[in-house]
């Protein structure tokens, strides 16, 4: 299943990041992944939430772009080439990554979690799951 991400675009200036995550904390809005691109006037602030529509409706009513995309988030080993062994049936499947990060959870350090942004995710999805892989829900992340 994939997940709902926002992307928020924000100014490149000092105190915008902070405005932004200020708003999610005065609500208890809970950040489970955060990811920050940024350009020489702008950044994109990507983030997998305890509740995105609840998110997406705070950020906009604060003069905000904020808007969802659909991505995939696959646990992870945390061990030395437990990336690569996940990667491999991606490459197997032909699913192109577009871009992807990371996140921790309170696991005991058994396992990362990665976000993925593909290129087709329902076809990425069905390519994976039919090798054996399970995207993780929002509720699986949810009770990390």
């Amino acid at each position: 299943m994939s997940i709902k991400q926002i992307s928020v675009f924000l100014e490149n200036k000092p105190g915008r990041l902070d405005e932004m995550i200020s708003l999610l904390a005065k609500k208890n809005i809970d950040i489970r992944a955060l990811s920050l691109a940024e350009t020489k006037d702008f950044g994109i602030a990507r983030m997998i939430v305890d509740d995105a529509f609840e998110t997406a409706n705070l950020l906009r009513d604060n003069n905000l772009i904020a808007n969802f995309t659909s991505v995939l988030a696959f646990a992870v080993p945390d061990e030395p080439g437990g990336l690569s062994k996940l990667l491999s049936v991606f490459t197997e499947a032909k699913v192109n990554i577009e871009y992807m990060y990371a996140f921790l959870g309170n696991n005991g350090g058994k396992h990362a979690y990665m976000i993925f942004r593909v290129s087709n995710t329902k076809e990425s999805e069905k390519a994976l799951v039919s090798r054996g892989l399970r995207p993780m829900t929002e509720e699986d992340i949810s009770r990390i």
